[in-house]
């Protein structure tokens, strides 16, 4: 053998091996991509004192969701969990506000009876309450309302869809406990 085919030997195993490492980079990438690795993180969520909007809830400030609001846990779980959230003043009767992102966790007791509340409206059945679900209507939403339409005063659950459903299981139980059941009241 000569020296100049001894040189040549590991060029063409570098030749051969550096497409084959860059095809191998390129699929791990690509893989990485795709299992959501390049995704940014949540933005932490905000914890300083909400600000909730007045809303007509006639029964807020009665005995009924004063004892829910009593029960209710300072956190809920979920993905991530959810921690208390104080509310800017003046905080409005019957209302408790978990910190999650994108957007928090509300509760409102003592509401109207939903306009959606109609005799063909579909409930779901969750640890024993009866919730109305409302979207925004988008094929995406970013928020969901829950409307416990089976107890003595209507209460409504706003939380981020990417939460999960650990916030309505837990509220569920707590209004189980709380408020006595009545049957819905549809039009």
């Amino acid at each position: 053998m000569s020296a100049s085919s001894d040189l040549r030997r590991p060029a063409v195993v570098v030749a051969i091996a550096l497409p084959v490492l860059l095809a191998l980079v390129v699929a791990g990438l690509a893989l990485y991509a795709r299992s959501g690795g390049f995704t940014p993180a949540p933005p932490a969520p905000e914890t300083g004192p909400l600000a909730v909007a007045p809303v007509d809830a006639p029964a807020a400030g009665g005995q009924a969701c004063a004892s829910l609001l009593a029960a209710l846990p300072t956190d809920l779980p979920g993905d991530p969990a959810s921690t208390g959230r104080p509310l800017a003043e003046p905080a409005q009767p019957g209302v408790k506000a978990w910190a999650a992102s994108p957007r928090p966790v509300v509760l409102r007791c003592g509401l109207t009876r939903p306009q959606e509340l109609t005799p063909t409206s579909t409930l779901t059945e969750v640890n024993g309450v009866s919730w109305l679900t409302i979207t925004d209507g988008t094929p995406e939403p970013s928020l969901v309302t829950y409307v416990a339409v089976d107890r003595e005063v209507y209460v409504a659950l706003t939380t981020p869809t990417r939460i999960g459903s650990g916030p309505v299981q837990t509220i569920s139980d707590t209004i189980a406990r709380t408020l006595r059941e009545q049957p819905v009241q549809v039009r």
